[in-house]
């Protein structure tokens, strides 16, 4: 029998994340079978002229690839 050792997410639902496209809240996490994978919500941006496609931009993203704000007391108003 073989028992492999799985390490807990860095990251939590609800912390703020940098990433090199942004940055972003987590919303969900999953495990995948080489690393975690976090589900980040950006915050929106001004409403274009044709109107918005949806309400959130979220992206799933590896462990390695975001990393946590260092400022955790700064909050994303428009994701509130």
């Amino acid at each position: 029998m073989t028992t492999s050792i799985v390490e807990k997410p860095k990251f939590y639902e609800g912390q703020t994340v940098e990433f090199m496209g942004g940055e972003g809240i987590i919303k969900n996490y999953r495990l995948e079978p080489s690393n975690w994978l976090y589900l980040v919500q950006m915050p929106m941006g001004a409403e274009p002229e044709m109107g918005k496609v949806s309400y959130e931009t979220m992206i799933w993203l590896a462990e390695v690839d975001i990393s946590p704000v260092c400022n955790t007391s700064r909050k994303m108003s428009s994701l509130e």
